[in-house]
Parts: C-alpha cells; sequence; structure tokens
C-alpha cells in the first residue's frame, strides 16, 4: 500500500469508542500495575544501584511523551544512557538504522552504557513507567508513547498511533521490537487500535513475557 492510498484511508481507520471495555481496562492497569510495581520493587532498587555505580548521576531517566490526541506527559524509564547521551544524538543521526521513520534506533549505541545494554536487553528499564499506567498517563497495552519532535515529523496517517492511550507494550514490543521498521511498527499499532479488547490485550501481554524472556529484538 502506497502513501496515497494511506492517507485515503485515514477516515476509515479512527478508533470506534468503547466505553466499556476502555473503563475495565482503567480498572485492570492500575491493579496490574499496583502489584507489578510490588513485586519488582528489589529489581528496581537493585538497578538503580547498579545504574549509579556504572554511571555516575540520576537513575531515573524522565522524557517527554505523547498519548491520546498529542497530549504530552512525563515518562519515567531507568537511565541506560550518559548523561551527555542527549548532546551526542545529533552526531548519530547518519547512523540511525531505523531509515523509514522518523524514530532513532542503533543496535550499537555509544551512547548506552554497560549496565544500560542489560537493562534494556531485559526491558528492566521499562519498569518506572508501571507509575504512569497507575497515574493515567498510559495503559499495559497499547502504542508506545512517542516523542514530540519524531510526532512533529508524523504523517497524518501515522498520527493515529494516537488515537488511543498509548502503553507498557504493544503488538511492535512482543513481535520483533527493533528488528522491525517504522511503517511497519504504524500499521502493527493500527492493528490494534482496530481489534483492542481485553482478549487481545491479554495476548499480548503473554507474547511480551515471551519476547523479554528470549530478549527478542532487543538492543
Amino acid at each position: 500500500m502506497n502513501q496515497m492510498q494511506k492517507e485515503a484511508q485515514f477516515q476509515t481507520v479512527l478508533p470506534e469508542k468503547k466505553p466499556v471495555y476502555e473503563a475495565i481496562k482503567r480498572v485492570l492497569d492500575i491493579l496490574v500495575a499496583s502489584i507489578a510495581l510490588v513485586l519488582v520493587s528489589p529489581v528496581l532498587l537493585i538497578a538503580v544501584i547498579a545504574i549509579r555505580l556504572n554511571s555516575p548521576g540520576k537513575a531515573i531517566y524522565v522524557s517527554d511523551r505523547m498519548t491520546t490526541g498529542g497530549k504530552i506527559f512525563k515518562m519515567f524509564k531507568l537511565r541506560s544512557m550518559y548523561l551527555d547521551a542527549e548532546k551526542r544524538l545529533e552526531s548519530l543521526r547518519e547512523q540511525n538504522e531505523m531509515k523509514d521513520g522518523p524514530a532513532f534506533k542503533m543496535k550499537n549505541d555509544p551512547r548506552i552504557t554497560r549496565v544500560g545494554k542489560f537493562l534494556r536487553k531485559t526491558s528492566i528499564d521499562e519498569l518506572p513507567q508501571l507509575i504512569n499506567v497507575i497515574k493515567g498517563d498510559m495503559s499495559i497495552v497499547g502504542p508506545r508513547p512517542p516523542l514530540p519532535d519524531e510526532v512533529a515529523r508524523y504523517t497524518p496517517y501515522q498520527k493515529q498511533r494516537l488515537g488511543v492511550k498509548q502503553g507498557l507494550t504493544c503488538y511492535w514490543q512482543a513481535s520483533g521490537r527493533n528488528n522491525i521498521g517504522f511503517e511497519e511498527w504504524v500499521e502493527l499499532d493500527l492493528k490494534y487500535i482496530r481489534e483492542r479488547s481485553l482478549w487481545t490485550d491479554f495476548k499480548i501481554v503473554l507474547k511480551t513475557f515471551k519476547a523479554v524472556i528470549s530478549m527478542k529484538g532487543a538492543l
């Protein structure tokens, strides 16, 4: 499907309102995220200590991200990069391995610390986002929240990723992550928006566990 065909379909893939599903999902998000946060707290503590020992500075990285309708929120992650990572980004732009979109991905990113590589491979760096889920910024399942400067380069078709609340995991996260190009990533997100249900969410969570255990597609 070429870009013109995608743009022509813009009105046909807007998310259908599902108030009962959204209400139940919100309750489950709070319950699951709260329990998970308690269970993983020892892991978070160990990770924070390891980050500080490997690269002095704040262990929690706070990033502006976008969610439903372009709303900006503060997303939490365990810091996996050196403190000057943002300054070094421009010098690495030409080495971006995700050529078909605005997102930046680089397999051997020199900005990632030794501890950070392990955190990313195991997805431990994403665990603080359970707080975002409890706050209501994110959901357990939903398209991954993009950076505002990436959204600024989206086409109207791609902006449909923001049609539902962004999530901790999604089809992309559970299906190869960094082995998937941006265009396919967008298609997977739109597929989720069309198919979203409690059963779909449950299947994605199960697939995510398998992907995390196998470290499939992790940088």
